[in-house]
């Protein structure tokens, strides 16, 4: 007989899990360019996709289908029986989202510079039998799980096996086109939008209460009701405990808290609760979490400045680095049997030997696997592809974000009762082959770069004098001072383009000494950034609606 609870709680668990697709998305995406976003988001799609196929036909059976030391047997399309108080089905289905989430942690580290048929093809491998055999010693009944290792959902078995991986693909790799000066030193190359890498901070934190908590597999009794409410409180507090840590020390090291490597720090605080969530005591959590708050810190800055790995969304870091670190902490603070609960070193020794034979196991493979990729069909994009971006070379997509681009609509394209000509043609050809100019007034266009905030009270003092025709754009930029200095992941950004507004208008009528005096007095503080004013000749104004000329084309907008 099923339980019913039980089956609930499994496939809820799966269903989150599988959500963390989407988070992982969102946070890769966000720390990186937007002329990559579509490629990394065909990436997040294809490794889940393709995994749960290679999964479902080895995969699976290379992890469960027998008790051996080292791997366990093999069962294509998965016939055998696996239940207990639920069906085959739903520990499938269970077990392949924990599987894709190893895979997608690789793309992070990797991107913005990886062929995508090449990373079809590892993600496939690691899916085949990279995760799998490593997760049997741990899960199916392998030598680490009877020498009594402990990981309870995977800081080991999923996120450090993902993060290994990606750490060897990067060295591979090489850095980014720019990401290094001539002298080695790191170059800032901030994420496109920190906003998508939140929401996918806050999913991945969501599902992991599923991740965490629902590996119970059981919600029948009380024992299990306790140990999965218990699961949740300690995977929250390490979570929050490491991001208030990461937050502090950026605040210290770098004068201002820094927003990607705080929104790292939950990551790295949840990563490394996630071996002992159901053996530690919340007091133990947030100690694991102050760790891993401020491991991420220390690890970024290690693998950007000393080792020259680039990164670019922290996943060596968060997923390897801080996935070992926890799994060797639950050997410290596990109730009754960790070292700091007097249970001695025997279990904290099984937990260091459970982490080293699981990053060699993965260094070695993944060193094959990539190297036989490399010599193969090669494993980085080209110069030319890279600086262009992966998503119009590998894809064919011009921008992820293509509606917020100006678009040229043709004839054909508007709708067909909008009136697209207010004159008819022939007197807009009459008018412009024997121009008719009322004023030879001198024409001058001046260009307002100022502060945002000044755009109200500039637009009433300029009507004030007269001038009242504006043309408004939002731009960024710098002057030669490059902007005020500006720290990404505790590294100076060469060059820091700051919000501005653009305003351009013509005059005539009112003395330009009088327009720059106005503007002058409005804008100025005294500080960097109260904008510059540009002055022009202006040969000749034609108003589109009515052909007027040069003075007379600017008097109802003036």
């Amino acid at each position: 007989m099923f339980s019913a609870v039980d089956t609930i709680w499994v496939l809820l668990g799966a269903a989150l899990v599988f959500f963390m697709q989407a988070g992982f998305a969102m946070v890769e995406t966000g720390f990186t360019r937007s002329k990559n976003a579509g490629n990394i988001i065909m990436k997040n799609v294809m490794d889940y996709c393709i995994g749960t196929v290679a999964f479902w036909l080895v995969g699976f059976g290379l992890m469960f289908a027998g008790d051996g030391l080292f791997f366990g047997g093999f069962d294509p399309f998965i016939r055998g029986d696996y239940s207990s108080t639920f069906p085959t089905f739903a520990f499938v289905i269970f077990q392949t989202v924990f599987c894709a989430t190893s895979a997608t942690i690789v793309s992070g580290a990797m991107a913005e510079r990886t062929k995508f048929i090449s990373y079809c093809i590892y993600s496939l491998l690691i899916s085949l039998f990279v995760y799998p055999i490593s997760g049997h010693w741990i899960w199916g009944g392998g030598w680490l799980a009877q020498l009594g290792f402990h990981d309870f959902a995977g800081s080991t078995a999923v996120h450090m096996v993902g993060g290994v991986a990606a750490l060897i693909g990067a060295m591979f790799l090489g850095p980014r086109i720019g990401k290094y000066d001539e002298k080695g030193n790191p170059k800032a190359i901030p994420g496109h939008s920190l906003t998508l890498g939140a929401l996918g901070c806050f999913i991945l934190w969501f599902c992991w209460f599923g991740f965490n908590g629902c590996s119970t597999v059981s919600m029948t009794g009380d024992e299990s009701i306790v140990s999965a409410s218990k699961i949740f409180v300690t995977t929250n507090m390490a979570a929050a405990v490491a991001t208030c840590t990461t937050m502090i020390l950026t605040w210290v090291r770098y004068r201002k808290p820094d927003v990607s490597m705080t929104l790292n720090g939950s990551l790295a605080g949840l990563v490394a609760i996630t071996a002992g969530c159901d053996l530690v005591t919340p007091v133990g959590a947030a100690v694991i979490g102050l760790v891993a708050g401020v491991l991420i810190v220390f690890s970024v800055e290690f693998f950007d400045k000393v080792t020259k790995i680039d990164d670019p969304v922290g996943a060596i870091s968060v997923h390897g680095v801080c996935g070992a670190v926890g799994t060797i902490l639950t050997g410290v603070f596990a109730e009754d049997i960790g070292l700091f609960y007097g249970g001695g070193f025997s279990f904290l020794l099984t937990q260091l030997l459970g982490v080293a034979s699981v990053i060699l196991w993965v260094v070695v493979v993944m060193t094959i696997i990539f190297f036989v990729i490399k010599k193969t069909i090669g494993l980085r994009v080209s110069a030319e592809e890279e600086i262009v971006g992966l998503d119009i070379k590998e894809h064919g997509l011009t921008s992820a974000y293509a509606d917020f681009a100006p678009v040229y609509m043709g004839a054909a394209a508007a709708a067909p009762d909008v009136d697209l000509v207010k004159v008819p043609v022939e007197k807009a050809v009459e008018t412009y082959a024997d121009p008719a100019v009322k004023s030879d007034a001198k024409l001058t266009k001046v260009v307002i770069i100022a502060r945002q905030n000044k755009f109200n009270e500039l637009k009433h003092s300029l009507g004030l004098i007269g001038v009242t025709g504006l043309t408004v754009s939002h731009v960024m930029g710098c002057g030669m001072q490059k902007g005020k200095t500006e720290y990404y992941r505790g590294v100076p950004v060469e060059m820091t383009l700051l919000p501005k507004i653009k305003i351009e208008t013509v005059v005539s009528k009112v003395p330009v000494r009088k327009v720059v005096d106005t503007i002058k007095s409005v804008l100025y503080t005294g500080h960097y950034g109260d904008g510059k004013i540009f002055i022009y000749d202006v040969e000749n104004v034609i108003k589109v609606r009515t052909g007027e000329e040069g003075y007379d084309a600017l008097q109802d907008e003036e």
